[in-house]
């Protein structure tokens, strides 16, 4: 896979994708818990992008029902806090897998913590071959260590899978100077290099995820999940959100 340049459209588009999604993307206007038409709409457009002959993993944080951090900001253990926030995006994972499935799209929901009773425990070797043979793969549970975000998690699944990009679905286009909704002159950034990103504190990931990403050479698309056909233009290599590389 070639990184592209700054202008233009890309060359080629993307063969193997992991797409991280935030949980409160799942809630909608509720702000909390599983919105179900929300949660249609979402899996209409992962069927979409499955159609592109795409090999596809899914990370989906856990923030619409619990968030470790801020969970222990207010009092909680930390690790504890962790770990609920790792069981929601197992909760998450349930759920998407339920609707991809009755929408004829096969689906696997691996996770870092056992529980064989609902999910495959993650190995690395079994999530590439249910990737080689069209499955989309959801990566639930985090690294399955404390003080790990799900950030880090979807970069760390997407480099033990070859990924070629990941791409991260937020509320907003891609990446800004500032923060667009408080700051009416925040200007968007259509490509911008890692180091400026951990540099200038932009936040668009942890630190540790964009580290990994910029070790690895693993490019990173930001783009706004509501715009409808943005992963899907993103992966045929359309000049979509912001890309850090």
């Amino acid at each position: 896979m070639t990184v592209p340049g700054m202008s233009g459209k890309r060359s080629t588009g993307y063969g193997r994708v992991l797409l991280k999604l935030s949980g409160e993307a799942l809630a909608g206007e509720k702000g909390f818990g599983i919105d179900p038409q929300v949660v249609d709409g979402l899996t209409n457009e992962i069927r979409n992008i499955h159609k592109l002959g795409v090999a596809l993993g899914l990370v989906i944080g856990g923030g619409n029902i619990v968030r470790g951090a801020i969970a222990s900001q207010r009092g909680m253990d930390r690790v504890s806090a962790d770990y609920m926030g790792m069981l929601a995006t197992i909760m998450n994972a349930l759920a998407i897998q339920d609707l991809l499935e009755r929408k004829g799209v096969d689906t696997r929901v691996m996770t870092a913590i056992r529980m064989p009773q609902l999910a495959e425990p993650y190995i690395r070797r079994r999530a590439v071959r249910h990737l080689e043979k069209g499955r989309v793969v959801i990566f639930a549970g985090g690294t399955g260590n404390p003080y790990f975000s799900t950030d880090t998690a979807a970069v760390l699944r997407a480099i033990e899978m070859n990924a070629d990009i990941v791409i991260k679905a937020t509320k907003v286009r891609g990446v800004f100077t500032a923060d667009p909704e408080s700051d009416p002159n925040a200007e968007f950034i259509p490509h911008i290099s890692f180091h400026e990103v951990v540099a200038r504190d932009l936040r668009i990931m942890d630190t540790a995820a964009v580290s990994l990403c910029r070790d690895n050479d693993l490019p990173i698309i930001v783009l706004n999940l509501d715009d409808q056909g943005a992963v899907r233009r993103a992966i045929h290599g359309e000049r979509v959100g912001t890309l850090v590389s």
